[in-house]
């Protein structure tokens, strides 16, 4: 069996630029981009994935690999890939926003630790929030379904020069305010009560000096606010679930699924 040039470059196209899309998504999905897990476990979990899907795919377009319009098409698969991982790490942001108003709000700001999938220091209490929106992440197989929807993307957005159109980017871009406002919504309950916790030593100090109520009011506030935490993290996590399904909705629209 003798195979031309032409038809070598075919085959290796229509294998490289499905693993292209998937492999970014890789990069960029949340849990699975963290630096705790080696980079070769996901191209082996990209190349799998392409290999089972490849055979059932839309035929790739008539384009040289190594061409202008091949980088071209080359780099509608990266953004793509990137694309739908960067609007889940805004989702997960938001559980980091909503913990980092929370430890501010105990005085735990100073309690610190690296975040293993953003690589700087966020409050502890916020990786409490992120570890547990991971777990709830998995729990409802959502990595099992961005591969589905990312799979079924090759069908309603075909590899080819065309990709993202500027109004797909802008909305990304606008969805990205849910970081902050949802973030703040699932902290004010607990910041709230805390406000309010604080604003009664105030009145106490202020009615009574010499009771010296801040040296144990800060031990009451961080004790407060972490059965705070265990009472409100069932409602946090529910309301995190309503983002999840947001974000979810706005990549179905992006890859129009």
């Amino acid at each position: 069996m003798n195979f031309t040039e032409q038809e070598l470059l075919s085959l290796l196209a229509s294998f490289i630029w499905p693993l292209i899309r998937i492999s970014s998504m890789f990069i960029s999905i949340p849990v699975f981009s963290v630096k705790a897990l080696p980079a070769k476990i996901r191209m082996i979990a990209a190349m799998l994935i392409t290999l089972v899907i490849v055979p059932v795919l839309p035929q790739t377009p008539t384009v040289a690999i190594f061409s202008y319009q091949g980088f071209l098409v080359t780099a509608q698969q990266v953004v793509i890939g990137l694309s739908t991982g960067f609007v889940l790490q805004m989702v997960f942001a938001v559980m980091l926003v909503a913990g980092q108003a929370i430890a501010y709000s105990m005085g735990l700001g100073f309690a610190s630790m690296v975040d293993p999938a953003t690589g700087i220091q966020v409050p502890v209490i916020a990786q409490v929030f992120v570890i547990s929106s991971s777990l709830m992440f998995l729990a409802v197989n959502g990595h099992l379904l961005v591969i589905e929807m990312l799979t079924a993307s090759f069908t309603t957005l075909p590899i080819g020069i065309i990709g993202f159109s500027l109004n797909d980017l802008w909305s990304i871009i606008a969805w990205s305010s849910q970081m902050f406002s949802a973030g703040v919504l699932l902290s004010m309950p607990l910041m709230a009560a805390l406000l309010f916790v604080n604003i009664s030593f105030g009145v106490a100090a202020r009615a009574a000096p010499q009771l010296q109520i801040f040296s144990v009011g800060f031990p009451i506030t961080i004790m407060l606010g972490m059965v705070l935490i265990w009472v409100s993290l069932a409602n946090t996590l529910e309301g995190f679930s309503e983002v999840l399904t947001s974000g979810f909705q706005l990549i179905s629209q992006l890859l129009k699924v």
